[in-house]
């Protein structure tokens, strides 16, 4: 009995002394990376948080405490609601656009259609070319005098257009340069995921008499649910976060019509040396991708419940 005893004591000691080990070396793992996370994550978001709340100057380097009083700038400031309001336009305009165009392609795509995996390589190849390239070719492309488009137009006896060079056009010409640039990566995701479509499934509804639209409609779509989940969110925060393409073909122009929110964030924190106003500016902008991120992630989780 006390030798059973005494070996089941020992089996605990050495599972205890084992657990140990494992949870020191999991620590002496992690360290680094905490380190990392601490020093390029952690200190810049409360650094940028308590930047908001100063008046610093870059150039000086001078830093004075004064409360809400960057906050209640960019309330009242003309600018930055316009920033804000083109943002939301962009990024509407540009979520609905290239999500519908990419998961157009894609469904054509995953069909068996002539050379696809040449068409494939071709919407994808925008997305490798670096932007501040692309905005450059796309600002000949929409010069008026000289652009290719409005000589088209004009062939086609159309009404041609400034494009960027307008404030009526200017956010709407940068909202298709980013949806040529987007659609590829989209496209790429989009035909993964229905690559991944159990062909079972598909078979099944064949097999009950569905056509090729109605097993798009009750069968591809509902099980793509997640994927295009994930396209919008990431599409959500990539504009939000968009800034080299109005910075080089508009820098916020004419009359700030194309100017988003890092745009001015840029602006204010190097151009005027208000890094006070950058960082408040910044904290806004953290924020509202917060809440949309918080407000993608109920949508799905409610309508993966339902579905269960």
């Amino acid at each position: 009995m006390n030798g059973g005893k005494s070996l089941k004591y020992r089996y605990k000691l050495g599972k205890t002394v084992f657990e140990s080990n494992q949870t020191v070396t999991a620590a002496i793992l992690l360290l680094p990376t905490c380190i990392a996370w601490i020093f390029l994550f952690l200190y810049p978001v409360i650094n940028v948080f308590w930047l908001g709340f100063t008046q610093t100057n870059t150039i000086t380097g001078v830093s004075k405490f004064i409360g809400l009083s960057n906050y209640r700038f960019l309330i009242e400031n003309e600018i930055f609601r316009k920033a804000l309001g083109n943002t939301f336009i962009f990024t509407l305009f540009k979520i609905v656009l290239e999500v519908s165009i990419s998961l157009l392609l894609a469904i054509m795509l995953d069909a068996t259609v002539p050379f696809r995996k040449y068409l494939r390589i071709c919407y994808f190849a925008p997305v490798i070319v670096p932007v501040a390239a692309s905005s450059i070719i796309f600002m000949w492309l929409y010069d008026p005098q000289i652009g290719p488009l409005n000589q088209f137009l004009q062939f086609l006896h159309l009404p041609t257009s400034y494009f960027i060079y307008a404030k009526e056009s200017a956010l709407m010409s940068i909202v298709a340069f980013a949806v040529w640039r987007g659609i590829g990566y989209d496209i790429i995701i989009f035909i993964s995921g229905l690559q991944g479509i159990s062909e079972s499934a598909i078979e099944a509804a064949k097999v009950d008499g569905a056509n090729d639209f109605q097993t798009l409609l009750h069968i591809k779509l509902p099980l793509l649910k997640p994927i295009i989940a994930f396209v919008i969110m990431m599409g959500l925060i990539g504009c939000f976060q968009a800034f080299t393409e109005v910075d080089i073909m508009t820098d916020g122009g004419p009359d700030n019509s194309t100017i988003l929110m890092v745009n001015y964030i840029y602006k204010q924190a190097f151009g005027n040396s208000r890094m006070g106003r950058g960082a408040a500016a910044s904290m806004i902008l953290f924020v509202i991708i917060l809440v949309l991120t918080i407000i993608q992630k109920g949508i799905n989780t409610r309508d993966n419940d339902y579905e269960e």
